[in-house]
């Protein structure tokens, strides 16, 4: 065969150039049709990441994650801005349906922030919030009125963790998600005497209505755990805390000049009273005047080897009438329901009711201190005396018990109206020879082991005397809190 022209060579490159092109192309267009193919099948693909239902007074129509705002679950990351922006954000649903902030699993280190009106705030069962111990995430803010200084130093407070104030409708709750107060590097300050300021709490509401604080775990807080102060309609339900016997003032539930508050289902162990019911200090809780009253505690499990299970003041100068404390667990605690108050408090702690209450293992049953002397500064009035009445326990069982009661009234100020029935004190290995301490009280007691002091058996019904004490058989508005069935779901990407 001859040879190829030089125009037939060059028609062949030109054929095969344009075969390559070709095959490129449908290449091409194949793995841009593979693409769409799977961009298409993303965009139809989800899956529900975070989807629950929770038990609220409240549900919303808005939610977020804290992921949302560029929140950092690794434990090191500070996320104060993150979650203060995400509740600043959210605050613009106040009055269109309310929000929820969820806080997803994760260790989520952070200072303080401040809750909005009808809104929720909720922690996944494996998400634990970290409190930030750079002091600097920390303002200080002013004493409360009815207290005039601080618990632990004359100047303000660092505010708690997590704070809200002039709130209607708050939720903090979870799936028993933590909050961890890393209360350590304030404790040691509270012992060196190092404070210029009162440690900060996890969790305080103030001059707020309608509050739902519950299913969480709270761990090593800085001093108090729980304190609503000024508030109304509050309900503190299946809550966890948990601190160190020896940590100082780690008081679990603290309700302050609140009225209607339920305390339920909680269970405490604690270095200091787990359930301590205040209304202000000397002068300032007087001129303050906010009682605590409708108080309910119903189903509390407490173990505090230093202090008590159900403690009345000692801050209790705006008065506390109508607590009602039934189905009580107390285990080795120092003891079981105490009283609390001095000369220069003024107030009242009147109508309280207890009854269901087994103790294990405690130093005293039963205690009324009338020198408990820790006042703010020298301002107090020495004429201001409080008023102790009408205070009622019945069916109890205590066992081990080293001392079954002591009870001290105020000399020319005496507790009067003491009622008590159907209690069982038994004895530890190791008692007191005198089992009950009796001075400046007054009352009746109805079958009573062991036989109770002098002072509480002129109307011993033995012969003539009670049957039980009392117990309200009413219904507190607090009681008729309704709870809804709230949900949550959030959708991702494949």
């Amino acid at each position: 065969m001859g040879a190829e022209s030089p125009a037939s060579f060059r028609q062949m490159e030109i054929c095969t150039s344009l075969r390559r092109t070709q095959v490129m192309k449908i290449l091409l267009a194949l793995v841009m049709l593979g693409l769409m193919s799977s961009r298409g099948a993303e965009c139809r693909k989800r899956r529900v990441l975070d989807s629950f239902d929770y038990s609220a007074i409240s549900c919303r129509a808005h939610s977020a994650s804290l992921t949302d705002f560029g929140g950092v679950g690794d434990g090191i990351t500070s996320n104060t801005n993150a979650f203060q922006s995400a509740i600043n954000s959210l605050s613009q649903y106040s009055s269109d349906g309310g929000s929820q902030l969820f806080v997803p699993e994760g260790k989520w280190l952070t200072g303080s922030f401040n809750l909005t009106s009808h809104f929720t705030l909720y922690l996944h069962k494996d998400a634990v919030l970290l409190a930030s111990q750079d002091v600097s995430e920390w303002s200080v803010i002013d004493p409360l009125p009815s207290y005039g200084r601080g618990r632990d130093a004359a100047g303000g407070r660092y505010i708690s963790l997590i704070f809200g104030t002039n709130l209607t409708d708050v939720v903090i709750t979870g799936d028993n998600g933590t909050i961890d107060g890393q209360g350590q590097i304030w404790w040691q300050k509270f012992h060196q005497k190092k404070l210029t300021y009162t440690r900060p709490y996890l969790i305080e509401i103030m001059h707020s209505d309608q509050v739902q604080i519950s299913n969480l775990t709270l761990v090593n807080s800085p001093a108090w755990n729980v304190h609503p102060v000024y508030s109304s309609n509050v309900v503190v339900k299946g809550i966890t805390i948990t601190a160190p016997i020896t940590s100082p003032n780690t008081d679990g539930i603290n309700p302050d000049s609140c009225s209607n508050v339920r305390i339920e289902d909680c269970y405490i162990i604690s270095g200091d009273d787990c359930v301590a019911v205040k209304s202000g200090w000397d002068e300032y809780g007087i001129a303050y005047g906010m009682p605590t009253k409708g108080l309910i505690i119903r189903r509390l499990t407490c173990i505090s080897p230093y202090s008590a299970v159900i403690a009345l003041g000692s801050e209790m100068s705006g008065g506390i009438q109508d607590v009602r404390a039934e189905d009580i667990v107390a285990i080795n605690s120092e003891s079981g329901v105490r009283i609390k108050t001095a000369v220069g408090r003024g107030g009242y702690v009147k109508d309280i009711y207890v009854k269901g209450m087994t103790m294990k293992t405690m130093k005293w049953a039963l205690w009324m201190t009338g020198n408990y002397g820790s006042h703010p500064d020298p301002h107090y009035d020495p004429k201001a005396l409080p008023v102790i009445q009408g205070i009622n326990y019945r069916d109890i069982v205590a066992d081990n018990v080293t001392m079954a009661a002591r009870l001290e009234g105020i000399s020319g100020d005496p507790f009067t109206g003491i009622c008590i029935s159907n209690v069982t004190i038994n004895k530890s290995p190791k008692p007191k020879k005198v089992q009950w301490v009796c001075t400046d009280v007054d009352g009746v007691t109805s079958g009573v082991v062991p036989q109770p002091c002098a002072p509480l058996t002129k109307g011993d019904q033995s012969a003539e005397g009670i049957n039980s004490c009392d117990f309200p058989t009413d219904t507190l508005p607090v009681d008729n809190m309704e709870f809804k069935t709230c949900s949550y779901s959030r959708s991702y990407l494949l």
